[in-house]
C-alpha cells in the first residue's frame, strides 16, 4: 500500500476480522464511488500501516478509527468513534487492546 499524504484517501468496500487495526478489503477506485452508498476511506503511513479509516454511509461518517504505533510498528492505541456515541480510546498492553474509558 502506498503512503497517504494528508487528504490522500484510499477507498475500500469493507473490512474483515475483529482485531485492530481493521483489515480493509476490496479496494475501490475513486471514480466508482458515485455508484456506492457505503464505503470506507483510509489513510496510511509510509510503511503501509493504517492510520485512519472512516466508514461513510450515504455521505455521513458513521464510524472512525485512528491508530498509533510504536517505532517497531506495534499498535499502541486505537481511537474509535461511532456516530452519536462517545469516542473510545483503546490502549495496547503488549498483548491486546484494553479500554481506557470514553472521552
Amino acid at each position: 500500500m502506498e503512503a497517504s499524504q494528508d487528504g490522500d484517501w484510499h477507498y475500500f468496500a469493507t473490512y474483515s476480522g475483529v482485531r485492530l487495526p481493521l483489515r480493509l478489503v476490496t479496494p475501490i477506485e475513486p471514480e466508482a464511488l458515485s455508484n456506492r452508498n457505503t464505503f470506507i476511506r483510509a489513510r496510511f503511513d509510509a510503511s503501509g500501516r493504517l492510520l485512519e479509516c472512516q466508514k461513510l454511509v450515504y455521505g455521513e461518517i458513521e464510524l472512525t478509527h485512528r491508530y498509533e504505533y510504536d517505532v517497531d510498528g506495534t499498535l499502541l492505541q486505537a481511537e474509535v468513534t461511532m456516530l452519536d456515541e462517545d469516542t473510545r480510546i483503546l490502549r495496547c498492553d503488549g498483548a491486546s487492546l484494553a479500554s481506557a474509558g470514553e472521552g
